[in-house]
């Protein structure tokens, strides 16, 4: 599709929408919105706006989409499949100025929000007033809440509390004509035709941009204990994870980690934690709640389950900063796999019980096509991170013969029940992997809702299909 090449004069209406100093074409901007999180991808846009306001974003819209101009609405840049991307140059719409936390209804328990606020920052706004936000994507400390919308991002805390999809209650969106809308009602039912805001959740981007968010808030829970247990395999300690669950126990967060990733962690973020020489991988496991009785007989049937799967040791947090110390050790797994190798990193998906066969075909296709592996992620909720190395594949077995092993990765994750991404969306990367999972009906019904919302597809064209 051929779009229109962005000019002086169109830069100069843009000037006049948004203000002189929320415009850029300076190569610095170019270079810096050209990228997000995905591997090493560059795509160079014409030019960058920061708007402040859902008017100014209304206007923007409304003339791209009378001029035909490619807009990709971006957040933190955080993202793992190049839905920031600008594949089609055109504009980027930066969000990052519209950061309020507009209100916390303490009455209603909820929260409204702009999508410019990083996670972690609204999280710990509502905690201050004795609240949760549990979807916490490990960027929590960067992404904003409004890519993890458009994402369906989640977090360790997904296990216990659920997606993100449970707590967005109501949503303002600019569809590509420039009209805004709210999609639902700020209530915990919703039965009135259509669910719009859940359509809007997962969309990437490509159906309107979200301005403003209204969230569903719970009762911060008094108290917490965490648990490092570690297994002789993969397998073992995978097995273990559902086997929890089954003698009732709902953890609050269940994170599976392989060995080779956290002994990298550990050199990459100087972590002092003794292991145990002969573990192969590990689970990360909390639980919470208000009576600390109850939270410590839940761990002794925790241990029961572990010692029944081959435990090897358990190690029992036993202060703050022993806590946060393992909780870094996780959550900064995936820098310190990137600073140690090119990498691919795919977020397949499967019912928990479901990972000892995920992980162990994951290691066969590997040696089938000569790369290595290490996995780790939220083994609660069956999602497992697999971040693909290049070590010593040769750039021509790299860039032809990954895709196909890949392609059975995926292959594997559907025979088993699973999808091909549980909360890093497809984007740019993913979508040559969507005939696995999906049948052409299911692709059409999905391109024709893009088509009802965006017929000129001027808005985040190029990812998904």
């Amino acid at each position: 599709m051929n779009y229109t090449v962005v000019n002086q004069k169109i830069i100069h209406h843009f000037v006049k929408i948004a203000g002189e100093g929320n415009v850029f074409t300076d190569q610095e901007n170019m270079v810096k919105y050209s990228q997000d999180e995905t591997e090493d991808l560059r795509f160079f846009p014409d030019v960058v706006i920061k708007p402040k306001h859902v008017k100014e974003i209304a206007a923007i819209l409304k003339y791209c989409n009378e001029h035909h101009i490619p807009v990709t609405p971006r957040g933190g840049g955080t993202g793992l499949s190049g839905g920031a991307l600008p594949i089609k140059g055109g504009v980027v719409l930066s969000l990052e100025r519209l950061d309020r936390i507009i209100e916390i209804d303490e009455r209603n328990l909820q929260v409204v929000v702009e999508p410019g606020v990083i996670t972690e920052n609204l999280m710990n706004a509502v905690a201050e007033k004795g609240f949760l936000y549990p979807v916490d994507p490990s960027s929590k400390g960067s992404c904003f809440i409004g890519g993890n919308m458009a994402h369906g991002s989640g977090g360790p805390r997904v296990v216990k509390y659920g997606t993100i999809r449970e707590y967005v209650l109501n949503l303002e969106v600019v569809l590509p004509s420039g009209e805004i809308i709210w999609t639902g009602a700020n209530t915990l039912k919703y039965a009135s035709g259509y669910n719009l805001t859940q359509l809007m959740i997962g969309s990437e981007g490509t159906l309107g941009i979200i301005t403003k968010i209204v969230l569903k808030l719970i009762p911060q829970p008094k108290h917490n204990l965490l648990l490092l247990a570690s297994f002789p395999s993969n397998e073992d300690a995978c097995a273990a994870v559902s086997a929890i669950f089954r003698v009732g126990i709902t953890p609050s967060a269940l994170e599976f980690m392989e060995r080779k990733g956290v002994d990298w962690v550990r050199e990459y973020d100087d972590i002092n934690l003794s292991l145990n020489p002969s573990a192969a991988a590990f689970l990360l496991i909390e639980v919470d709640g208000s009576n600390l009785d109850l939270l410590f007989a839940d761990c002794e049937v925790i241990n029961e389950v572990l010692e029944h799967h081959q435990c090897l040791e358990v190690l029992f947090a036993d202060s703050a900063t022993q806590k946060e110390e393992l909780w870094r050790m996780r959550r900064t797994m995936a820098v310190s796999v990137k600073s140690n190798s090119v990498y691919k990193e795919e977020d397949t998906v499967v019912p928990r019980a479901e990972l000892p066969k995920l992980i162990k075909g994951i290691k066969m296709i590997g040696e089938k096509y000569g790369f290595d592996s290490v996995c780790y992620g939220h083994a609660g909720d069956g999602n497992l991170h697999v971040n693909i190395l290049k070590g010593n594949m040769s750039d021509k077995d790299w860039n032809t013969q990954l895709k196909e092993g890949i392609k059975e990765i995926f292959e594997l994750t559907v025979k088993l029940g699973g999808t091909i991404s549980g909360e890093h969306g497809i984007g740019l990367v993913q979508k040559d992997y969507m005939p696995i999972k999906y049948a052409e009906i299911n692709l059409n019904l999905m391109r024709g809702i893009k088509q009802v919302f965006d017929p000129k597809e001027i808005l985040n064209p190029g990812k998904i299909f």
